[in-house]
């Protein structure tokens, strides 16, 4: 593993965002691309825009805007390993799976569909509409891994962390890794 992008629109969730960074940084280089929607729902989320800001930025080899769409993730011709878009916007689905691609994270999206590299989405959406499920089913017949933030109760979480942890184990398991992030179920 060499470089993953992590994409963070501005659905709730950021901080399974940060910690996502923060846990792939451990295993490859990280280029974040943070929508200005993302960075308006951490000041709600994180009670500090400027401070969570700063934790990607830590974890991050790059980090760009929605709107630098001249990045070098932008070229299929810049390897990357994958994707994450954690968390997805519904608005962000729908432009990944149409092939929309007017912003940075769907135009990083839309060269690892290209360039067949995994393409990780979290979506963030309850409930979901019929047009969110056909827009995730047909990204799921892409090939793309869609992994909702479910809450887990198998392996005894203790506070909300917890949580955000074993999404966090799920999202690094799309990418072959190794984590300690929650214990795997066992039936005894």
């Amino acid at each position: 593993m060499e470089r993953v992008i992590v994409g963070i629109t501005g659905a709730s969730g950021i901080p399974i965002a940060v910690r996502t960074v923060e846990a792939l940084a451990e295993h490859a280089e990280v280029v974040t691309v943070v929508t200005d929607a993302a960075e308006s729902v951490m000041t709600h989320e994180s009670g500090s825009r400027e401070e969570t800001m700063d934790r990607l930025r830590d974890a991050s080899a790059a980090m760009y805007g929605e709107s630098d769409i001249h990045a070098p993730i932008a070229s299929g011709s810049v390897d990357a390993d994958g994707m994450v878009i954690v968390p997805a916007s519904m608005a962000t689905v729908s432009d990944v799976a149409t092939g929309r691609s007017d912003d940075l994270v769907a135009r990083a999206a839309d060269v690892c569909l290209k360039e067949r590299r995994r393409l990780v989405v979290v979506p963030r959406e309850t409930p979901l509409s019929q047009l969110h499920l056909e827009n995730l089913t047909k990204l799921a017949e892409l090939g793309v891994d869609v992994v909702p933030p479910m809450l887990g109760f198998y392996f005894d979480p203790e506070e909300p962390g917890d949580f955000v942890d074993h999404v966090v184990g799920k999202i690094l398991e799309r990418f072959d890794l190794d984590h300690d992030r929650y214990d795997e179920w066992n039936s005894s």
